[in-house]
């Protein structure tokens, strides 16, 4: 692994580095308050943007686009709007229909595409005063871990451009991470969020499936898809989540300390295979919340969890992808087909589509198991999570949100783990279950490796706690004293 960590920054102006800076909560504030001015702030972010635009982590950006709904944002504030997200620039991954600017879902079949409309969640943003910065790059239909695309270019991570970001929605997790935008919208299906807020450093939001709406956002399997958030900070999650899920706002918890609060971790489940850094890390990082008054405490969730685990969500993963990205080309208007857009993806992942996706492949999961999957093993999953937070009693369950680091890009697809050789697929190992099961999780940057690599830890609720589970995490960021690497 290579141990060059080039700067995020080279030498911006210092007032330029202040506007990156900023998150979305505090940027929002400073605008209301005539601090700063949108139009300022939002071409600040372009001007990074163009400075990053090695990364690769934005599809498309409409600069003018931009600075016209900023100068509309501080015309607002002059007029008396306290929308709280007023003149806020915000990445969208690119799988996000977005009215009048392009929408690729990262295949080249859909380059020039420009939906009428936009997704559920964009115009929840755009109600709340937000701006829509860009487009983030992501894999091909979100089919992937690593942040690599064929035809928007490899994403690469700021923390050592050797470095993959994670995926799908890398571009959205580099970009917060290089501090070009103060937060971006994901996706995440069996760890798309959580995977590559880790592997950069940022913090990245799994709501509890259905929580927030999905409709306009392509979509790979309806019972385990969901939209999220990547950002800087916690608390930039507790707002963006009551506006999106359309929450009554409420006061933030005047916890600050841990002294009520249980934690659960399974080393049996989770820790089986780690890179000996992230054990460390973790097992630290437990240490730093018992010494703040937590109950931490270990347990076991069976000898078969992890194989459970996995036969859901890939079980799910590919049997559900072809109706779902068939219907919702219908139903967004998209003028392609589901036919033409595989006939048109790369070969690597084509070959995937033919052996799971296709019902004609050899791995096509069969109707009788779909509904073992949905019936038996699903529940049997649901069960066991369930309860770690009900019979249990725990507030939630922490483990290293990726057992490895981010691998160089020319290992991208096979890479070594304490030794042993694993596939792409290992950076969602600790991811998937939370997926498979539909429950709330966040993942926290909890520092750097010897290599200047982040490192990230998870934390998963119960199903529908996701305020609780945000709370949790916001005192886990005080008392750890985290913040973005």
């Amino acid at each position: 692994m290579s141990t060059d960590k080039p700067a995020i920054d080279a030498a911006p102006a210092a007032d330029d580095r202040e506007l990156a800076d900023l998150g979305v909560a505090a940027a929002a504030t400073a605008i209301r308050q005539g601090d700063i001015s949108a139009e300022s702030y939002s071409a600040a972010l372009l001007k990074r943007a163009r400075r990053y635009s090695d990364l690769q982590s934005f599809i498309t950006i409409d600069e003018s686009a931009v600075l016209a709904a900023a100068a509309e944002a501080d015309k607002a504030r002059a007029a008396g709007s306290t929308a709280p997200l007023l003149g806020v620039p915000l990445g969208v991954k690119d799988s996000y229909a977005t009215r009048g600017l392009r929408t690729t879902l990262g295949v080249k079949t859909l380059e020039t595409f420009i939906p009428s409309q936009d997704a559920d969640v964009v115009r929840a943003i755009k109600n709340a005063g937000g701006i829509v910065f860009g487009k983030n790059n992501l894999v091909e239909m979100s089919y992937g871990l690593t942040g690599d695309n064929d035809r928007y270019g490899q994403v690469k991570n700021p923390h050592g451009r050797e470095h993959i970001p994670g995926g799908s929605s890398s571009g959205s997790a580099a970009s917060v991470a290089a501090r070009i935008v103060p937060a971006s919208f994901g996706g995440d299906t069996i760890g798309s969020i959580r995977v590559p807020a880790a592997l950069t450093g940022v913090v990245g939001f799994k709501p509890t499936i259905g929580r927030w709406p999905g409709y306009g956002v392509a979509p790979v399997s309806h019972t385990l898809d969901t939209t999220g958030l990547l950002a800087r900070n916690v608390d930039d999650c507790i707002l963006i989540d009551q506006i999106v899920a359309a929450d009554e706002f409420a006061s933030p918890s005047k916890h600050s300390g841990l002294k009520d609060v249980r934690f659960a971790y399974a080393p049996k489940q989770f820790l089986g295979l780690v890179d000996p850094e992230i054990e460390s890390q973790f097992v630290t990082a437990l240490h730093r919340l018992r010494d703040a008054g937590a109950e931490v405490l270990e347990i076991d969730l069976g000898e078969d969890f992890s194989k459970l685990a996995d036969r859901v969500a890939w079980n799910l993963f590919f049997r559900e992808t072809q109706q779902a990205v068939s219907e919702f080309l219908r139903q967004n208007d998209v003028p392609v087909t589901f036919d033409e857009i595989y006939d048109d993806l790369k070969p690597q992942l084509k070959e995937v589509w033919n052996q799971f996706v296709i019902p004609s492949g050899p791995g096509y999961l069969t109707e009788s198991d779909l509904e073992e999957t949905l019936s038996i093993d699903r529940p049997e999953l649901q069960r066991r999570l369930g309860n770690v937070f009900g019979a249990g009693g725990f507030d939630a369950l922490a483990f290293p949100t990726t057992a490895a680091l981010a691998p160089l890009i020319e290992d991208q697809w096979s890479f070594t783990v304490a030794g042993e050789r694993v596939d792409h697929l290992f950076l969602a190992k600790n991811t998937i279950p939370a997926s498979g099961a539909g429950l709330p999780g966040i993942s926290l940057p909890i520092g750097l490796a010897r290599s200047g690599l982040p490192l990230g830890i998870e934390l998963d609720g119960a199903r529908g706690d996701d305020r609780k589970l945000l709370d949790v995490a916001r005192r886990v960021e005080n008392v750890l004293e985290l913040t973005p690497a």
